[in-house]
């Protein structure tokens, strides 16, 4: 990870630039993951995106929309089909700049549709769009024009739109768009303040760790203007998508979130968080040697000492290094808000948009829609 100020950065966030970076990425077998040294940090990357992903796909259900619409946006090789396939949605357009990428997730939903076969079930429906959602107006390359989505993701990419403001309103407009009034727009970003904080403590503008080096090349760390510019890239997206009619739903740290979803959904998220190998036993079994070096294990031993812990008793962390990476990130969600004259279910008197109306257990087709309006809705 660098961050640069400066125009000559050789960490330049051009759509050529990060196509290019992001189709040479190899693809990697899975014992050649397993053995990384980040092996359990893109574990638990991945488990923060299942739970933010699944709470939205489980707030939907709940304002009547059981089966979500999708956009995923700089969706690169695919690596959330699987989460979209878990939340039973009816159908996903994935769009990238890297054409590489793109055909890697083609690839991977094709196989993804094999296994709904083999299992006879009806797979979701996928559409696969290269284009710059930076540059381009997505809508003129949708599969139907007029469609509209309950959900658009953008997973650790949208801080590559922020080298302009022009290319960040570009992107957000194309987010913003695709949404139907009551729709959400989440993502995971890099959370500035905390990339500051450890900026600050040191000396020469650089933090590194065994994992991750992260580089200010400006003048200065602390000047406030120069770090507004740079860091302030959360308050600049509540501030556009504001324009947009986007309303924030919430925003947490990787931390915060952590503690969120155990505490608002935990029969989902400690099993899955186990199941996904997000943490890393400790003490370690003989067989599975620590991914770092014992010292970066210090904060898991005095636990373990305040608890008590016997012998043969364990506990699930990640290295010192991978939580500093970690807390560099936050996980958000916006809303969009609901139009004037929205309809409103007489049942639950909440915002219900027919596309998704399910009042009936009957899935409802556009002939069906003067009968609906009359048997359920009323206007505001």
């Amino acid at each position: 990870m660098s961050l640069n100020s400066s125009k000559e950065s050789s960490v330049v966030s051009t759509p050529g630039s990060v196509a290019s970076h992001y189709n040479a990425v190899p693809n990697s077998g899975l014992q050649e993951r397993t053995n990384s040294r980040i092996y359990h940090l893109r574990n638990f990357n991945n488990w923060m995106k299942s739970m933010l992903i699944s709470d939205f796909i489980e707030r939907l259900r709940h304002e009547g929309c059981p089966s979500a619409t999708v956009l995923d946006l700089c969706c690169g090789k695919g690596g959330d089909l699987l989460k979209w396939k878990i939340g039973n949605i009816k159908s996903v357009v994935m769009t990238d700049v890297a054409d590489v990428a793109l055909n890697h997730c083609r690839n991977r939903y094709e196989e993804l549709r094999d296994r709904f076969a083999r299992e006879r079930r009806q797979p979701f429906d996928a559409h696969f769009i290269h284009a710059d959602a930076t540059q381009d107006i997505l809508r003129d390359s949708y599969p139907d024009r007029n469609m509209q989505f309950d959900i658009v993701s953008c997973q650790f990419a949208l801080h590559y739109s922020f080298a302009s403001e022009q290319s960040a309103r570009r992107l957000l407009s194309n987010a913003a768009d695709a949404l139907r009034p009551g729709g959400y727009f989440i993502g995971t970003l890099p959370d500035g303040s905390s990339i500051m904080n450890f900026l600050r403590k040191s000396d020469d503008g650089i933090f590194r760790n065994d994992v991750v080096k992260v580089t200010y090349t400006g003048n200065t760390i602390v000047s406030r203007i120069t770090s507004h510019l740079l860091f302030g890239i959360f308050p600049l997206l509540i501030k556009i998508l504001d324009e947009f009619d986007m309303e924030l739903v919430y925003h947490h740290s990787f931390p915060d979130a952590v503690k969120y979803y155990l505490e608002n959904n935990p029969r989902e998220a400690r099993p899955l968080m186990n199941r996904m190998r997000a943490l890393e036993v400790y003490p370690p079994f003989p067989s599975n040697p620590l991914v770092g070096n014992e010292t970066e294990y210090e904060h898991a031993s005095e636990k373990m000492k305040e608890l008590n812990a016997g012998p043969n008793e364990r506990m699930g962390t990640l290295s010192k290094s991978e939580w500093e990476v970690v807390s560099m990130y936050l996980v958000f969600a916006f809303r969009k808000k609901s139009a004037k004259n929205s309809l409103l279910c007489l049942r639950s008197y909440t915002p219900l948009y027919v596309h998704c109306c399910c009042c009936c257990c009957v899935p409802r087709k556009f002939f069906n829609l003067l009968s609906l309006i009359f048997a359920f809705f009323w206007f505001e």
